[in-house]
């Protein structure tokens, strides 16, 4: 059986580079490229530094509106962070608003919606934090 692990998602933003700047922050990551897709529209990968293997591939279009509807098709995406405390920061410095705080095994976490209205699960598993 062969082992593997997810690479990247393709979301589809109204606006690439302000939620490259949010990731950014979130998380420390990088932009690795950018260009036009194939298929039409724009797309920014945002990941991990260096060779990191992990990225969000974030794509626009004239066709791309936002304002999606929560779980068509997706529930939310996670992102594991060090520092919950500063990460809720930088999400609110954002302008965008946490949500549905837990502290339950095996994590604390909160979530929150972005611009375009998808949904990010943001969780620590580091025990020592408050």
């Amino acid at each position: 059986m062969p082992n593997g692990k997810i690479e990247h998602a393709n979301l589809s933003v109204t606006q690439p580079d302000r939620s490259a700047e949010l990731l950014k922050g979130l998380l420390g990551w990088e932009e690795r490229w950018r260009g036009h897709s194939a298929l039409g529209g724009d797309t920014l990968h945002i990941g991990e530094p260096g060779n990191g293997a992990t990225y969000l591939a974030l794509y626009t279009s004239e066709q791309v509106k936002g304002d999606f509807a929560k779980g068509q098709p997706l529930n939310h995406i996670g992102l594991i962070v060090d520092d919950l405390a500063e990460a809720e920061r930088v999400v609110i410095d954002a302008g965008l608003k946490p949500f549905s705080h837990g502290d339950y095994e095996p994590g604390r976490r909160f979530y929150f919606l972005d611009w375009d209205g998808i949904e990010f699960e943001v969780v620590s598993y580091a025990g020592d934090e408050q």
